[in-house]
């Protein structure tokens, strides 16, 4: 069997990125940390396409996610998807 394996993590948060990355992308209104947002969201993007990411990393990127985009309701829902799939990889180690 040939093929090469995939942390269901990795791709769940790949997955979730993406669509919070779109959802962004067609939002009308412009708002003062829109380029925070934009620059988290494409460094997490990157992390998931080198395997399984660092969880410190990852939590510091929804955090700078979340205070950017975190009063937007209309990418609540999308938001909260890609927190839950940071969420699955667990604490930072020492924590």
């Amino acid at each position: 069997m040939t093929g090469s394996y995939e942390d269901p993590r990795v791709a769940g948060l790949r997955t979730a990125v993406s669509r919070l990355r779109r959802e962004l992308a067609t939002y009308p209104v412009e708002f003062p940390d829109r380029a925070i947002a934009e620059d988290e969201l494409a460094a997490l993007a990157a992390m998931v396409t080198h395997g399984i990411p660092e969880v410190p990393r990852l939590r510091r990127s929804l955090l700078l996610i979340a205070g950017a985009i975190g009063s937007v309701s209309a990418l609540a829902r999308s938001l909260s998807e890609v927190r839950q799939a940071v969420e699955l990889f667990g604490r930072a180690p020492g924590r």
